[in-house]
């Protein structure tokens, strides 16, 4: 099964439009929206064709250095919201101060993002994508599903009980096979292959946002025995973890994966995961 030319003609246009509104607006939707754009088409042009000549490989510089900007902003969206949608009535006012440094944080890596987004640069950009969208040569690439599986059967399973670490191991593994089968022709077995991947992402994903808030808040307001709001937020990561774990384990993509272990509260970058974690 070859590479998709559609799905191939699609990721190069979905980029250069992600870029247009990115341009145009930094909001939450955009900036998510150019960074999944831009991994996609980065996947095609390095997992799945063979060579890349120079235009490639500069474009995919060029995007590289704007998805790292917008991945930051990004990185505070999801964090904004995970707060957002926290209903605790445990300190509130360190709750609002939180609130209130992560959108400080937000508009100064925004700001950033905005420097970076000159008009010459864009211009080169959407004249990089255009020539490479015409000329890459998707003939002599890989079956896309295989890849995809091949990148799953890489993934190391230890003896031991899962960690952290190793949890975020899967998190980008998964979402790099995801990415290569969505250019798999359309067929039943794609589309179901494709969507096992998405629930298992999704999952995983959840947990790394709110592990992510956990450590800003750690590191911002103290540790759980400081802040019961940390706790609470603990609190959810753990059974956040625990879902995730239970996702790669139940999934068809994932091989057998180990019972989730309890990690150290002492390191504030690390999110508590407890059996008692509501």
């Amino acid at each position: 099964m070859s590479i998709s030319p559609e799905q191939s003609k699609i990721a190069f246009q979905k980029t250069e439009r992600a870029l247009l509104k990115l341009s145009s607006g930094r909001d939450a939707e955009n900036v998510h929206s150019f960074r999944t754009s831009t991994l996609r088409l980065q996947t095609l042009l390095e997992q799945l064709i063979p060579s890349r000549d120079r235009n490639q490989k500069k474009l995919l510089k060029m995007l590289g250095r704007i998805r790292k900007r917008a991945g930051k902003v990004r990185d505070l969206d999801v964090q904004l919201a995970a707060l957002r949608s926290l209903k605790v009535p445990q300190e509130p006012r360190r709750k609002t101060q939180l609130m209130q440094h992560l959108l400080e944080l937000r508009a100064k890596h925004e700001n950033r993002l905005c420097k970076l987004l000159t008009k010459d640069m864009i211009k080169d950009v959407r004249r990089r994508l255009r020539r490479a969208s015409k000329e890459v040569k998707l003939e002599a690439g890989p079956d896309p599903l295989k890849v995809a599986r091949t990148t799953l059967s890489r993934i190391v399973r230890p003896a031991g009980p899962i960690t952290e670490d190793l949890l975020h191991h899967y998190r980008v593994v998964v979402k790099r096979a995801r990415y290569a089968a969505e250019f798999a022709p359309k067929s039943a077995e794609s589309a179901q292959f494709i969507l096992q991947l998405q629930r298992l992402q999704d999952a995983v994903g959840n947990w790394h946002d709110w592990m992510t808030l956990t450590q800003t808040a750690a590191k911002r307001i103290g540790d759980e025995n400081q802040s019961s709001l940390v706790a609470a937020l603990q609190h959810v990561t753990g059974a956040k973890f625990r879902h995730a774990v239970a996702a790669l384990s139940a999934s068809p993509t994932i091989q057998t994966v180990p019972k989730p272990v309890a990690l150290s509260a002492k390191s504030p970058a690390k999110a508590k995961q407890t059996e008692t974690a509501a």
